[in-house]
């Protein structure tokens, strides 16, 4: 029987219950010649103006990170992805999240312009009127106007739609007087506009455009941070800060679309700016174990250190392959959404798509950021906790990550929740996939082999994917309404998930290299089989917390036997494919893949 057609897109969250092919999945190694050459342009300015200033930037010296961002714009790498007709360079999602990459180990830097050009600039480029988009985006394209969000409160963090920061509507009915506070702004020291957020007649969360010089708009000192000392970050008071009522962004009342929807976008290029920053730590460490001795032996050669080097490499190449897939995908929507004359808000509507990819990626991509600098710190030893060592600013500067564009938690809360409520709305069709798991596990285990190639990994991340419907499907059955208060065991899924969208992105990337006679091939099914050998124990982990949180008696055991059964994997030596990882690292001297 001829096998049916596989489209090169699917809808978002899909991958749980529709097949993918190698051949229809970009890859890192389908960049094309001029996206070779914007990640030469890309290191060529991070090695030349970010990395030799990193102490000055810390300090904050004065004019210098507006100066540096002036230098990004004059490059084009500030507007690379806004329309031409604003002063950008018009350029596809898949650029705009290499530069974002490429920046990404750019430290406080990184922080700065990811800023300025998502979060800073994307509200008004998106939800602003014409003239709005005339006014401000040619300005924040080129760098010459700097942008930045107003959005976090003090008594709210992740609740984000219980601020209290009002906005009242004058006598003369032509202005908005706003009052209120505003904290954890980035940029806020040298911004020219913010984006800020506030409920009109105390109840319509809603947003507006207010310049820096507007009268009745103050700010707060620096505050002393963490991590990230170089990013600027300040709270911002209002007391009757009288704006325009023609800088109202969007509707009334409907400040929540902007804020949910420029979220999207900023999960997914905060993915790709942890990755920057995972492959330059990996490469300082390399360098680092290459060169310290002890025991008369470079520790390199050491079979600890050599571990820790290639799970560094396996998790960098799981968030580089998830990121790529998924970046294409949204791509290839805003083209779809342009066609069908939804021009003006096609990257908005393709990143809603692909809401359920962004969350699990802000998660797995600052999650392997933290392990990387962690092991970073490791492998430095003592030295990794002086500030002589760039390892221990990279350490204290990921931190954020988890909790930028969301916490994490809230992340993986929102995988499942985006889940369940596509499957309610119809638009994705959980229940039938989740009832043939059910009959499944009624059923005798089937115990043929596939002798075709990776028809054992593929039947894996298969069986990951029905551990998920059974866990999700059970959970949803037996706690019904209740299920939003169970977070543990929405978080418990939503591992699951991540750890599923990876293993396959990784799967599909190294077939697609095997069969094309990639000089790393051999590698990158090293960095897959060790991943899924090592995700096939904490999927089952995971449904076993879960199943166990809502399950008893016979169901409980059904459901645990069916995980057994659906997170089984056969034996692999990984300590000797991280071991070959390992080698490949230190003759390269950095990330390679």
């Amino acid at each position: 029987m001829q096998a049916p057609t596989i489209s090169s897109t699917i809808s978002g969250g899909a991958f749980l219950i529709q097949p993918s092919l190698p051949e229809n999945t970009f890859t890192p190694e389908d960049l094309s010649e001029e996206h070779r050459m914007i990640i030469e342009m890309c290191d060529d300015f991070l090695q030349k103006e970010v990395l030799p200033n990193l102490v000055a930037i810390d300090r904050q010296d004065a004019g210098l990170m507006p100066s540096l961002l002036d230098k990004a714009g004059e490059l084009g790498l500030l507007g690379a992805a806004f329309p031409e007709q604003y002063g950008g360079l018009g350029k596809d999602f898949v650029t705009a999240t290499l530069i974002n990459e490429c920046l990404g180990g750019g430290h406080s830097f990184a922080v700065a312009m990811a800023a300025h050009n998502g979060i800073g600039s994307l509200p008004i480029l998106y939800f602003g009127t014409a003239e709005q988009k005339e006014k401000y985006i040619p300005k924040l394209a080129t760098g010459v106007m700097k942008g930045a969000y107003a959005l976090t409160e003090p008594g709210s963090g992740s609740d984000a739609l219980g601020a209290k920061t009002t906005a009242t509507l004058t006598a003369d009915g032509n202005h908005y007087a706003i009052n209120g506070q505003k904290i954890w702004i980035t940029n806020a020291g040298f911004a020219d506009v913010f984006t800020v957020f506030a409920k009109i007649d105390g109840d319509k969360f809603s947003a507006l455009i207010v310049d820096r010089d507007t009268p009745g708009l103050s700010f707060g000192e620096e505050e002393h941070k963490m991590g990230i000392r170089g990013s600027s970050t300040r709270q911002l008071f209002f007391e009757n800060c009288i704006v325009p009522k023609e800088n109202l962004l969007g509707e009334i009342g409907k400040g929540h679309i902007i804020a949910f929807n420029i979220l999207n976008i900023g999960r997914l290029k905060l993915c790709a700016a942890a990755l920057g920053g995972a492959k330059l730590a990996l490469k300082t460490t390399i360098a680092y174990a290459k060169t310290r001795e002890q025991f008369k032996r470079p520790i390199a050669s050491f079979g600890a250190i050599q571990h820790k080097l290639g799970e560094m490499a396996v998790r960098i190449f799981a968030a580089e392959t998830a990121l790529y897939r998924t970046a294409d995908w949204i791509d290839k929507k805003e083209h779809e959404l342009e066609n069908a004359g939804k021009g003006d808000n096609a990257l908005l509507g393709a990143a809603e798509e692909y809401a359920i990819e962004c969350a699990m990626l802000k998660v797995l991509g600052s999650e392997a950021l933290d392990y990387v600098v962690d092991e970073g710190v490791q492998i430095h030893g003592g030295n990794g906790y002086s500030d002589e060592y760039n390892i221990s600013r990279a350490y204290r500067d990921s931190r954020i990550n988890r909790i930028f564009e969301g916490t994490n938690e809230i992340n993986r809360l929102l995988t499942l929740d985006m889940y369940l409520k596509r499957a309610m709305k119809g638009r994705i069709n959980l229940m039938e996939p989740a009832m043939a798991v059910q009959k499944e596990l009624m059923s005798i285990p089937d115990f043929g082999t596939d002798d075709a190639p990776f028809a054992a990994e593929q039947k894996v991340i298969a069986n990951f994917k029905k551990a998920i419907l059974m866990c999700a499907g059970g959970a949803v059955q037996k706690l019904m309404m209740q299920l939003d208060q169970e977070q543990e065991v929405l978080m418990n899924i939503a591992d699951m998930a991540i750890d599923t969208f990876q293993a396959e992105s990784m799967l599909l990337r190294a077939i697609k290299m095997q069969n094309s006679g990639h000089a790393n091939a051999t590698i990158a099914l090293d960095a897959t089989r060790t991943f899924l050998y090592d995700a096939a124990d904490r999927i089952n982990h995971a449904g076993k917390a879960a199943i166990n949180s809502f399950a008893d008696g016979d169901e409980q055991r059904m459901m645990l036997l069916g995980l057994k059964r659906f997170t089984k994997a056969d034996n692999y030596n990984a300590k000797e494919a991280r071991r070959r990882i390992a080698a490949q690292l230190l003759e390269h001297g950095n990330y390679f893949l």
